[in-house]
């Protein structure tokens, strides 16, 4: 049995981090980010559930998040899994796209896969010169025609965000998931918002956003959760902070959906290099 490697890299110079999860048979439960995803499979086959979607990746397929796209995947094939992918920011999207296309807006990806992309050898060599630390200019020139080929070729719109109108109940649902996430929230404070059953607003929640409200609000904090390990907030509080009851659960529950441990993902913001 292989070893399993799961390495995050922070690329300075881009503002970008870099994944690599090799050897893995890891399932990911439906979740979302809150940045876009553009990643490729290695080896390995996998069935991943996008916006409603089913497709079975592989080798050479390209696929694309955009932020808040809900997905969940798992292996097929028996075999492990090598997984590469750079996560971008949404506010260094706006400032990529205001380079290429002079408009403040942000690409909304109208497929989630792309099967036997030209693109994907690109993302591979850009991957390698991010491992690799290469401080050439070559990396950004490279980075930058990849963005422009992305959102020419499959990004339909450009508008100001990604998220999907909703009717008032759920945003309302939404805004108080967001706003009280550290809380232990129950289905009475949501049906209070809403005046539904509790059968109809998981019902009516899901299928408007893709995800169940629980669900929703595990990727609210896991997604806090990041953002306090980026600056530096040990593992203990960021759990506390984000609603945990300790860092056991916190760490297993941060594993399950990112696929690495708080403290890996924290150490790449603080070891050597902070490439």
């Amino acid at each position: 049995m292989k070893k399993e490697v799961r390495v995050v890299y922070l690329d300075r110079q881009l503002n970008i981090e870099a994944y690599n999860f090799r050897g893995i048979r890891q399932k990911f439960p439906n979740h979302f980010h809150e940045y876009y995803v553009i990643g490729f499979i290695k080896s390995g086959k996998r069935h991943l559930s996008c916006r409603n979607k089913e497709y079975n990746i592989k080798n050479n397929d390209l696929i694309l998040f955009n932020p808040h796209d809900n997905h969940t995947c798992e292996q097929i094939d028996g075999k492990a899994l090598d997984y590469r992918c750079l996560n971008i920011k949404p506010n260094l999207m706006k400032k990529i796209v205001f380079e290429i296309k002079g408009e403040e807006s942000l690409p909304y990806f109208v497929e989630n896969v792309i099967f036997n992309s030209d693109i994907v050898p690109l993302l591979h060599e850009l991957y390698f010169m991010i491992v690799n630390d290469e401080k050439d200019f070559k990396k950004e020139e490279l980075f930058l025609s990849i963005i422009e080929q992305l959102i020419d070729e499959y990004s339909k719109t450009l508008y100001s965000s990604p998220v999907k109108e909703m009717n008032m109940e759920i945003k309302s649902v939404c805004d108080f998931l967001e706003n009280n996430y550290m809380k232990n929230i129950t289905l009475d404070n949501l049906t209070n918002l809403t005046g539904t059953s509790k059968y109809n607003l998981i019902r009516s929640f899901t299928k408007q956003k893709g995800i169940s409200p629980y669900s929703y609000l595990e990727s609210i904090r896991i997604n806090r959760a990041k953002k306090f390990l980026e600056n530096g907030v040990s593992p203990i509080d960021a759990a506390l902070r984000t609603g945990f009851t300790d860092q056991s659960h916190f760490t297993k529950f941060f594993k399950k959906f990112i696929g690495l441990t708080p403290k890996q993902y924290m150490n790449i913001f603080i070891e050597k290099g902070d490439r």
